[in-house]
C-alpha cells in the first residue's frame, strides 16, 4: 500500500481548490492507499487562505495547509510542501485545475515498475501556442541538450517520486523545474509518461515569455553544479591554461617577430592583450583553487557524502 503525500503550491486560486479538492479526493478513491495532501500558500492575495482553512475544518485527517508570510516563489513552496510531508511517495500537482488528479494512479503504477520518478507530459497542451507551449518546447530541449536528462516536458508540475529520489540536494531560486535533473545526477531511474491537460477554468497563468530566459540563465547554474561542483578547478583551470597558453603564445610569436623583422615588442598592442591574458589566466587558476577549498568546507562542514546509495544487502 502507498504512503502517499501531494504537495500543492497555491497563488491566489480560491476559486480553484474546492474542485481540485474533490477530484482528487475521487482518484484517490479508486486505489488503496495512505493519503495526505498539502496546500503550501505561497502569499495569496485573494481568499485563498479561507478556502484552505474550511478545506481543513471538513477533512482534518487528510488536508494540511502551510502558509507563507508572504510571497517567496513556486520553488520555496515545493520545498516546504517536501520538508512537511509524511508520504514515502511524493506527487506534486498545480492548483489550477489544468493538471488532472485522475492521472495520479496512473503515476503510482509506473513508480512501482521499479522507477524512482516518474515525469507528467502534457503531450496534448490546451496553453496558448506562442506565448506558452512554444517557448517551452524551446527550453525543454535546451534542458534535455544541456543535461542528458531527455524529457519532452519539464515544465509539467504533475510529477511522483520516491522520497529518496529527492535527497542529497536543496533547491534554491527557481529550480523547481530542474528537479529531474538533479534527481537523475543522484542515481534515480526516470520516466516519462503522457498525462492529461485542461484549459485553465479561473484565474490566470503566472508565467508568460520571461520564464524561457530565466530558464536559459538557471541553465548555466545546474550546468556547473552538475559538472563542477565537486571538482571546480576542471572548469576554473581549464579556462586559465586556456588564457595562459594564448598569452604565452602572442608572447612567443612578439618574441620571433622580434628576431626577425627587429620590430618592438612593447610598442605592439599584442603585448598588452597577452599580458592580460596571463594575469586573466592566473587568475582564473587561483579561483579555482579558492573554489575547491569552499568545495570541501562545505561538504566536511555538513559531513555531506559525496555519494548516495541505493540500497545495502547483507548484515550491517
Amino acid at each position: 500500500m502507498h504512503n502517499l503525500s501531494l504537495i500543492i503550491p497555491v497563488f491566489n486560486e480560491a476559486k480553484n481548490l474546492p474542485i481540485l479538492y474533490e477530484d482528487i479526493q475521487a482518484a484517490l478513491e479508486s486505489i488503496q492507499c495512505i493519503w495526505e495532501v498539502i496546500f503550501v500558500d505561497d502569499g495569496s492575495q485573494d481568499n485563498s487562505f479561507e478556502v484552505l482553512e474550511s478545506l481543513v475544518e471538513k477533512d482534518p485527517e487528510h488536508v494540511r495547509v502551510i502558509a507563507f508570510r508572504r510571497n517567496f516563489g513556486q520553488t520555496a513552496a515545493i520545498t516546504a510542501g517536501i520538508d512537511h510531508a509524511h508520504g514515502e511517495i511524493i506527487v506534486l500537482l498545480d492548483a489550477d485545475l489544468q493538471n488532472d488528479p485522475a492521472d495520479i494512479p496512473m503515476l503510482l503504477a509506473k513508480l512501482d515498475e521499479g522507477y524512482d520518478l516518474v515525469s507528467g507530459w502534457r503531450k496534448d497542451r490546451k496553453d496558448n501556442r506562442l506565448t506558452r507551449t512554444l517557448p517551452s518546447n524551446i527550453a525543454n530541449g535546451l534542458i534535455s541538450w544541456v543535461t542528458g536528462v531527455y524529457l519532452h516536458d519539464y515544465g509539467c508540475s504533475l510529477k511522483a517520486y520516491r522520497r529518496e529520489a529527492l535527497e542529497g540536494f536543496r533547491l534554491y531560486g527557481e529550480m523547481h523545474r530542474f528537479i529531474p535533473v538533479f534527481a537523475h545526477s543522484v542515481g534515480a531511474k526516470i520516466t516519462e509518461v503522457p498525462v492529461h491537460h485542461h484549459e485553465r477554468k479561473f484565474g490566470r497563468a503566472n508565467y508568460g515569455l520571461e520564464r524561457t530566459m530565466k530558464v536559459i540563465l538557471d541553465l548555466f547554474t545546474v550546468k556547473f553544479l552538475l559538472n563542477y561542483s565537486h571538482k571546480p578547478m576542471r572548469l576554473f583551470g581549464w579556462v586559465g591554461m586556456m588564457l595562459i597558453s594564448g598569452g604565452g603564445g602572442l608572447l612567443l610569436y612578439l618574441f620571433i617577430r622580434r628576431l626577425l623583422e627587429r620590430i618592438s615588442v612593447l610598442g605592439s598592442p599584442l603585448f598588452q592583450l597577452a599580458v592580460m591574458l596571463l594575469i586573466l589566466g592566473s587568475q582564473s587558476i587561483l579561483m579555482g583553487l579558492i573554489a575547491e577549498l569552499l568545495a570541501r568546507t562545505y561538504h566536511e562542514s555538513q559531513s555531506k557524502p559525496t555519494y548516495t546509495i541505493r540500497t545495502v544487502l547483507g548484515k550491517k
